[in-house]
């Protein structure tokens, strides 16, 4: 018996699925199937039950005794939100107290923590789990704070001995894929580009204000949800390791590369044009992010991360140019 929170979500609802394809057991849902384009992301897959965030705690009371593992991969996700009590009520206090229930009744917790608690990069992208490291970090949003100050609490309690029997907490970086419709403004570039080039011809990107970086030059850590899911099967499978851990391929692509990889899913002549960066986000903008994936490997996760020419050709391809695009 596995329970997923976020279970409907983007990255929770690929888990899912690939949960009920290897037939892992009866897998609940914890979440809110609104609106109708995150409701549509469970449809293809049977769950066991889905239980309403707000009764999550009775319901593990009185029905949580079979419960194998914990996925917590409910959050609000925002980077936009500033009401601080809500996101601490959903994205802290809802992982404490599956912390201390996992602890409790000896079940494993894999949690979403995110890269976005690196804040600006000055402090690197090193997934090192001590105290003196974590401390160190300075998120530049409420959502990458709430993150942050959840991992400093899983560590400061794993080491004092207070723990889940297998914990993990993961900075998904980039993430791209099926399933993330329900985002808005949070999808991925590649649903964003790919509607652009199908209404107008063109890739739209943010010029660059950092004279190190040309137009079209910033860079992220695109990571296929794929491998995000796979990476989460094998810590399913590897009860003995624990940590925090980055989710990402390693290797910076550009913006740039991006647009390109989605023209030739397209079949299309690559055209870009560069409009400048919003004012409102151009001080606290990330030129660079590329995950250090050091621990997971030396953990012993070896599967090689999906290139982004394959990853944004097997999105579009099978996703997004379909009639059906979920997963």
């Amino acid at each position: 018996m596995i329970l997923v929170t976020g279970g409907a979500g983007f990255i929770g609802s690929n888990l899912v699925a690939a949960l009920c394809e290897r037939d892992a057991g009866p897998v609940y849902v914890c979440d809110l199937p609104d609106p109708p384009e995150k409701a549509r992301n469970l449809e293809k897959h049977t769950v066991a039950g889905m239980i309403s965030p707000d009764q999550l705690p009775a319901w593990l009371e009185a029905e949580g005794a079979g419960i194998e593992a914990v996925f917590h991969m409910g959050a609000s996700s925002s980077t936009v939100v500033t009401d601080a009590e809500f996101v601490l009520t959903n994205n802290f206090d809802l992982s404490l107290m599956l912390w201390r229930w996992c602890t409790r009744h000896n079940v494993r917790l894999i949690y979403a923590s995110s890269a976005a608690t690196y804040g600006d990069g000055k402090a690197g992208f090193d997934d090192d789990d001590g105290i003196e490291a974590l401390s160190r970090l300075r998120p530049l949003n409420l959502y990458g704070w709430s993150k942050h100050l959840f991992d400093l609490d899983a560590v400061s309690l794993a080491n004092a001995g207070v723990a889940p029997p297998q914990w993990a907490g993961l900075k998904f970086f980039n993430v791209y894929g099926p399933n993330e419709y329900h985002k808005g403004g949070q999808e991925s570039l590649v649903v964003q580009l790919h509607r652009q080039i199908s209404e107008t011809g063109k890739a739209r990107l943010f010029r660059s204000h950092h004279p190190d970086y040309p137009d079209g030059g910033q860079e992220r850590d695109f990571v296929w949800v794929g491998d995000c899911v796979d990476i989460m099967l094998w810590l399913y499978d590897s009860p003995a390791v624990s940590g925090l851990f980055n989710v990402g391929t390693g290797s910076a692509r550009t913006f740039a590369d991006l647009a390109r990889a989605c023209f030739a899913a397209m079949g299309r002549e690559a055209v870009i044009e560069f409009f400048d960066t919003p004012d409102h986000i151009r001080k606290h903008y990330q030129y660079h992010t590329q995950a250090a994936m050091g621990r997971l490997r030396e953990a012993g996760y070896d599967r090689p991360p999906t290139a982004l020419e394959d990853g944004v050709g097997r999105y579009i391809q099978d996703y997004l140019a379909t009639n059906d695009p979920y997963r």
